[in-house]
């Protein structure tokens, strides 16, 4: 389908504040052509263009998941299901779960670790139409200290020249940007732990600075209180997790948070949707402290932008809107959690052509039935996926 023009009882354009009641969106060569009332946008589009009516539903930006890993099975051991995998089944379970994403409403994913760049294989036939999927932004293998958190993915370095020559490859294979594992992380037991950072000040800036030579942004796996201020000194586009973790417990330092604001970067804090699980194995003392800082980094300005972390243990692939509704369960307003999804997201990973619903943008888009301004479970409902403005449902 080249042309169509949908029509709903609303169009959320972006940011999810501005939307246009009894809208129309029309799509053309796989791009948004115009977007305003139905009555208007009816009347003015050639009538030969096929009609998608779509009564009691809204029209909306597809919505991006800023952190996924494809490679990963979910399972209780991704681990070895990665590391002792047969390539050509790995990539088609690979596909597999891209198309699990997709079906869920994710028309762009970014991919922040994987085996033998082959998320970037599979971004190609995707991109090419040979295969269906979300728009993809890999990361390849993320960059780790010797013995370090995924280091099973291939990306241990150690020496400055590690970092650039392991940068270097990652650009040649065709990454769309580089991935740290600035600290530990609790998928890899044997490796430091989450609070203790794998690189110093000097290693962080040195990689984005490289990263920056080969025309990539840098996103830093960070969970300790001081790794994460180090990667923003560094100058890290988006910190993952942002757990404020010590030894001790959580710690966030307000003028760390402070500097995020003012040098934009992004928060992805990675929640599945068995989110009311891992709070419970938190307890509720940590579960506490973990919720304040969000709260307060919401309040001084951070941007946040929405990940799963899907394929971590119980992070499922077709589960995207169960992590916005922790962000709901936290007060969060729906307009906010939106743009988290869709324009936030897209300007936090460089994206100018998606995230919203103007003329020139990406065709990127769903339609769901009812209002997910006021129910975010309607995102759940999807009537119609549009990618590139390919129709991708029946």
């Amino acid at each position: 389908m080249n042309e169509v023009l949908i029509t709903a009882d609303r169009v959320i354009v972006g940011p999810a504040d501005e939307v246009t009641a009894d809208g129309a969106v029309f799509i053309e060569s796989g791009k948004i052509a115009a977007v305003g009332a139905a009555a208007a946008l009816d009347e003015a589009v050639d009538a030969r263009v096929p009609r998608l009516r779509c009564p009691g539903a809204t029209v909306l930006p597809g919505m991006i998941d800023c952190h996924v890993h494809l490679a990963f099975d979910a399972g209780p051991d991704p681990i070895t299901a990665v590391a002792e995998a047969d390539p050509g089944k790995l990539s088609a379970s690979i596909a597999d779960r891209a198309e699990q994403m997709l079906a869920a409403g994710v028309t762009t994913v970014r991919d922040l670790g994987d085996r033998d760049a082959l998320t970037v294989a599979l971004r190609a036939s995707i991109d090419s139409g040979a295969r269906v999927g979300p728009r993809i932004v890999a990361a390849t293998a993320p960059l780790t200290s010797l013995g370090g958190h995924c280091g099973f993915l291939g990306g241990e370095v150690s020496t400055d020249d590690d970092i650039r020559a392991q940068i270097a490859r990652n650009a040649a294979a065709g990454a769309d940007l580089i991935k740290v594992m600035a600290s530990g992380g609790a998928l890899t037991p044997s490796g430091p732990r989450m609070w203790e950072a794998q690189f110093t000040p000097g290693q962080l800036r040195l990689i984005v600075e490289e990263a920056e030579r080969h025309g990539l942004g840098v996103a830093a796996h960070a969970h300790g209180s001081e790794t994460i201020a180090h990667c923003v000194a560094a100058g890290v586009r988006t910190i993952e997790h942002c757990s404020w973790r010590t030894a001790e417990g959580i710690v966030h330092d307000p003028a760390v948070i402070r500097r995020m604001v003012e040098n934009d970067v992004a928060v992805c804090r990675c929640v599945s949707g068995d989110w009311r699980l891992f709070l419970d194995q938190m307890g509720p003392e940590r579960a506490k402290a973990m919720v304040e800082v969000i709260l307060e980094m919401r309040e001084a300005g951070v941007r946040f932008i929405a990940g799963t972390d899907a394929g971590v243990p119980g992070a499922r692939f077709d589960d995207y809107v169960g992590m916005l509704e922790f962000f709901a369960s936290l007060g969060f307003a729906h307009t906010e959690i939106l743009d988290m999804a869709t324009v936030n997201a897209a300007h936090a990973l460089g994206l100018s052509d998606t995230g919203a619903l103007t003329p020139g943008m990406r065709a990127d888009l769903i339609v769901v039935d009812g209002n997910p301004l006021t129910e975010l479970g309607t995102l759940r409902e999807i009537r119609h996926i549009f990618t590139a403005g390919r129709s991708v449902t029946g």
